[in-house]
């Protein structure tokens, strides 16, 4: 499976890992996921950066937009403009076992959202 690091994120698939056998690490935060939230995880984010596709033709380069997308048992957020963007997530367990939020800068969020789609394209 690929893995992907950069200087402030990593994406990786380590199966090796059992239940939790995803990584997505951002800054100075890292999360382990199981495969069914990762999936469920980029699924949410591919539908909310379609619907900023769809508006992208619409949008001045400075236009600041604000989407949001609810798919239980996640919230995420994109924030900022066309072409740079932030995207705030939050995931409430279904098994009420664990909560989180996480928070990826403009600097990073398009590469590794990019990156998660390569990683789900690899597993279908």
């Amino acid at each position: 499976m690929p893995n992907k690091e950069e200087d402030n994120w990593r994406l990786i698939k380590n199966p090796d890992k059992g239940k939790y056998c995803f990584l997505i690490s951002a800054n100075k935060w890292s999360i382990e996921l199981q495969e069914h939230e990762f999936v469920s995880l980029f699924k949410l984010l591919d539908s909310l950066i379609d619907q900023l596709m769809i508006l992208e033709n619409q949008l001045m380069d400075e236009e600041l937009i604000n989407l949001e997308y609810e798919r239980l048992p996640w919230y995420a957020e994109l924030e900022g403009t066309k072409n740079k963007w932030s995207l705030r997530i939050i995931f409430e367990s279904d098994e009420q076992t664990r909560s989180f939020e996480m928070y990826w800068p403009s600097a990073i969020s398009k590469n590794l959202f990019f990156e998660m789609r390569k990683m789900w394209e690899s597993m279908h």
